[in-house]
């Protein structure tokens, strides 16, 4: 069921649909598959209450380092110029 027919930005379609979300918590960073709300034309994505409390339990999970049941995709670099 999708709460808005429109999008509150633009006015665009909404469609439900899977979408990947990056998390981050202390300098850890997590890759989260939802379902959310995802605007057509502007690309707006919005996402049940439910939803929104587990990005903050892993955002909390992230920031203690708690990730022990995490999976490792590999390691992130930041390039200094």
């Amino acid at each position: 069921m999708i709460p808005f027919n429109k999008c509150p930005l633009c006015g665009g379609e909404m469609v439900e649909k899977d979408v990947e979300k990056l998390l981050r918590g202390g300098k850890n960073t997590a890759v989260v598959r939802v379902r959310a709300e995802v605007c057509l034309h502007c690309g707006e994505r919005l996402y049940s209450k439910d939803t929104i409390i587990y990005f903050e339990k892993i955002r909390s999970k992230l920031e203690r380092q708690e990730i022990s049941d995490f999976e490792l995709l590999g390691q992130t670099y930041q390039v200094m110029s």
